[in-house]
């Protein structure tokens, strides 16, 4: 195990070291990440005094790796890339608290306000449509498309080669009056049209998808852009088919191919946001300056002169160098759940804020309601009242004071409450009742006859007399919390007579296609799971059409839930276009039927975790925001 000695900042656990060559009130503290152990010993910050010559405002991020890119069209991935574009770029849109907000836009575009429509038009052999399965093509006979006023495959034909009409859609875009480009350039509608060109081109990685599906993007005036999709191509979020721009005036005299490696887009890009690239030093850190063109340069933002981003090698460097005070904010990417008992006592002794925040990862309890017919055992989830008996023995507010230290919330569905389309009081809820839930058992016929804390079917449906209510519960072998969220659920069953055996599993094998995967193959009793989402809600993991098997290697419904009602009711949600009475209608009939059919217990949303030195201003995590630096603008530091 490798060990590193530094004389910095940092942070106690389990007791004071005082070090008299180092500095007064030296504290010391092993931060042990496998696979090493970082031992570190420094002074907590002490109260400046006062400098009679004024500093640049400095706010110094430790990230996890260093980007690849900084070219918005460059088609990074990586986290680091994602947290300097936010200081370069701001925006277009930003994502908060599952809303989208316009910075450089002047709103965004809706059906209900007019910027956003369908028309109908006429298509022939030749035209270029989106086919039933989301792919662009160009229209021959056998192509199978939907005709105007279709949203669903029950109503799609077949082209025979005459022509027909087909929908597609149109958003127009305006952008803010006064914005320009980090050397003073005004920024307008035709660096977006431009920007368009180049993600067209076959070898810009960023954005083809949208590209491929675009049929026209031109710049109607100096603000205004409007997009037009191929027919058929009717997206939910259509309203962020906007292309960021590309200073057109620097950059059109390169290819896009020159573009990919060009220092201007790679190192340097000229952006609209409150900073630009002043250095890189490969491999150790970027330096960014105030932008004094800033659009918002006249609300006095951003607070700060300089941001710099210094590239940590793995979870343990990034908190040593945030204990050391070598870096001010330490990045949510870098995994730091595992690690919370000691930023807590790093928290308590001041030298740390540790900042929590909700995000968009669901923690549930699937219920393998109809397995796969070679997994044989008793059929013990298939009454829903033995799903909301369950329900009623885990005390999950429990669970949450335990494994996320109060932090999260206990949803009612599979959205969180503070979601827009979150059924709220029109959900069930199923709070704590171990009284409740053991009566329904009950009166299914789950009776512990024998007094051996354990219940046996005495005249269960479908299940052999005598059988006793023991099941495994499978959970990812790499998750610290899901296992300690287990082993609590396990004890609160075991509370309701029902006995848990709790199994541990790789990842790998976890998630593995069927037939061979236990989830996806339908092959478990209970699995404890985490989904993820973005922009659409996760109605569609419990419809009948996403059930996994007869050949089908994957599906989202691994429960093997099936419920006509609800179908039809999530079907409608989807096709619906946000904006409109029946999407958030919809989606929160689905959500109420499954509140109350419980295909899946909802356990907590899962963490999002960072760390901040004391002397960080204005720092605060959102739920789906991509980087936390989405207000750096805002950000400051004593």
């Amino acid at each position: 195990m490798r060990r590193k000695q530094w004389c910095i900042a940092a942070a106690l656990i389990g007791g004071l070291l005082v070090l008299g060559n180092c500095a007064p009130r030296v504290v010391t503290v092993e931060v042990t990440l496998p696979p090493e152990t970082v031992v570190v010993t420094a002074t907590p910050p002490l109260s400046p005094l006062p400098d009679p010559t004024p500093q640049p405002k400095t706010l110094t991020v430790c990230v996890l790796g260093e980007p690849d890119t900084l070219y918005l069209y460059g088609g990074s991935w990586m986290h680091a890339t994602q947290h300097v574009m936010e200081a370069l770029y701001d925006g277009p849109v930003d994502y908060l608290n599952y809303t989208y907000r316009p910075v450089i836009l002047q709103k965004i575009p809706t059906l209900a306000d007019g910027d956003a429509l369908t028309r109908t038009i006429r298509v022939g052999r030749g035209s270029r449509v989106v086919d039933i399965n989301g792919n662009p093509v160009a229209l021959e006979e056998g192509v199978t498309v939907l005709p105007s006023g279709c949203r669903s495959e029950e109503c799609a034909v077949k082209f025979t080669g005459e022509p027909l009409r087909m929908d597609r859609m149109e958003v127009t875009f305006a952008l803010k009056e006064g914005l320009t480009w980090a050397d003073g350039a005004p920024l307008t509608a035709e660096d977006s049209a431009f920007a368009y060109k180049v993600a067209s081109d076959p070898v810009t990685p960023g954005r083809r998808y949208l590209a491929e599906r675009t049929a026209h993007y031109i710049a109607i005036d100096e603000q205004r852009v409007r997009w037009t999709g191929l027919p058929g191509f009717m997206p939910p979020t259509y309203f962020l088919n906007f292309f960021p721009p590309l200073p057109r005036h620097q950059l059109e005299k390169y290819t896009p191919k020159e573009l990919l490696t060009a220092d201007e887009t790679r190192r340097y890009p000229l952006g609209w946001g409150p900073f630009y690239v002043k250095e890189w030093v490969w491999g150790d850190h970027i330096t960014l300056e105030r932008n004094h063109h800033y659009f918002r340069a006249s609300e006095g933002l951003p607070l700060l002169d300089q941001v710099v981003f210094k590239f940590a090698s793995n979870t343990p460097d990034l908190i040593a160098r945030l204990l050391a005070g070598e870096c001010d904010l330490g990045t949510h990417d870098a995994d730091l759940e595992p690690s919370l008992p000691l930023l807590m006592e790093a928290q308590q002794q001041g030298l740390l804020q540790v900042v929590f925040s909700i995000s968009n990862g669901w923690e549930h309890l699937d219920f393998g309601i109809v397995p796969s017919e070679d997994y044989a055992r008793p059929d013990f989830f298939g009454d829903v009242r033995v799903r909301q008996a369950i329900a009623q023995c885990i005390d999950r507010q429990a669970i949450v004071n335990e494994v996320t230290y109060g932090s999260s919330v206990v949803p009612d569905s599979y959205l969180p409450p503070g979601h827009p389309l979150y059924g709220g009081t029109y959900l069930l809820h199923w709070g704590y009742n171990p009284e409740g839930g053991q009566a329904l058992l009950e009166e299914v016929g789950w009776m512990d006859t024998d007094g051996d804390g354990v219940r046996e079917a005495r005249r269960v449906k479908g299940v052999p007399p005598g059988t006793p209510f023991e099941v495994s519960l499978l959970v990812a072998a790499e998750s610290a919390s899901s296992q300690q969220s287990a082993r609590m659920i396990k004890a609160h069953l075991a509370d309701c007579g029902i006995r848990v055996n709790v199994e541990l599993r790789p990842a790998w094998e976890l998630y593995a296609d069927a037939p061979e995967g236990p989830l996806f193959g339908r092959r478990f009793d209970l699995a404890e799971t985490t989904w993820w989402f973005d922009v659409n809600p996760l109605c569609g993991h419990y419809t009948s059409s996403e059930i996994p098997g007869d050949g089908k290697a994957y599906g989202e419904n691994i429960t093997g839930y099936s419920n006509p009602d609800y179908d039809a009711i999530c079907r409608k949600a989807l096709l619906a276009l946000p904006g409109t009475a029946d999407y958030e209608k919809y989606h929160k009939q689905a959500q109420i039927i499954f509140s109350e059919e419980l295909p899946a217990i909802p356990l907590f949303m899962r963490l999002r975790v960072a760390i901040a030195r004391p002397n960080v201003l204005n720092f605060a995590l959102d739920p789906t925001a991509s980087s936390e630096l989405w207000n750096i603008e805002a950000m400051d530091v004593r």
